[in-house]
């Protein structure tokens, strides 16, 4: 079993803003599926079966900063590994349309990575790092900003290919799903 888990903050208000790429990754692969979210444990989740394993989608529903609340419950209620969990989330150190795969790491100052990762007591948990840029403005408030249509258009296309890396999870050797797709910018991958 694996749990795909995209972190965000909750609510109408924050829907557009960089701080929630990681719902959006875990929306946009969901809609292709035509998934359904229900509610547990103070979060959004549905399921679905990939290469004949059962997947997780998880979206908590906790505000960014207390994220491992719901990665914890569901990992220790369905019984899963660490190493069975990926983690989508926003990153002001790459630009918007880049993203990274890694498979441990601190939380390089984002505050739902590093609560997820002082709940589940590891570094090493694998995560997909989707660029949102920086600028001048204090971060609080950037993170926070709506993405505009140019930024939604790139990230959109990053969409497409965090699709594919959630399906090659699930039946994949980490190093080799890396290497498949780290490196690449969006529009050099072929979709």
């Amino acid at each position: 079993m694996k749990l795909i888990v995209g972190l965000g903050n909750p609510g109408k208000e924050y829907e557009k803003t960089r701080h929630n790429v990681g719902f959006m990754a875990v929306d946009t692969f969901s809609n292709s599926k035509n998934l359904t979210f229900k509610e547990k444990f103070n979060a959004l989740y549905t399921e679905t079966i990939i290469n004949n394993e059962k997947i997780i989608l998880l979206k908590p529903q906790t505000f960014m900063n207390l994220s491992g609340d719901a990665v914890l419950e569901f990992k220790n209620y369905f019984n899963i590994n660490v190493e069975d969990i990926l983690i989508f989330y926003d990153d002001v150190n790459f630009e918007v349309g880049d993203f990274k795969i890694k498979k441990s790491g601190s939380s390089g100052g984002h505050n739902g990575i590093n609560d997820v990762i002082n709940k589940l007591k590891t570094k090493a948990i694998k995560r997909v790092k989707i660029g949102i840029s920086k600028n001048k403005f204090k971060l609080k408030d950037y993170v926070l900003g709506n993405l505009t249509l140019e930024n939604l258009e790139k990230l959109n296309k990053v969409f497409k290919i965090t699709n594919n890396i959630i399906e090659d999870f699930s039946n994949m050797d980490f190093e080799k799903l890396m290497s498949k797709y780290n490196g690449i910018k969006n529009e050099e991958q072929s979709i």
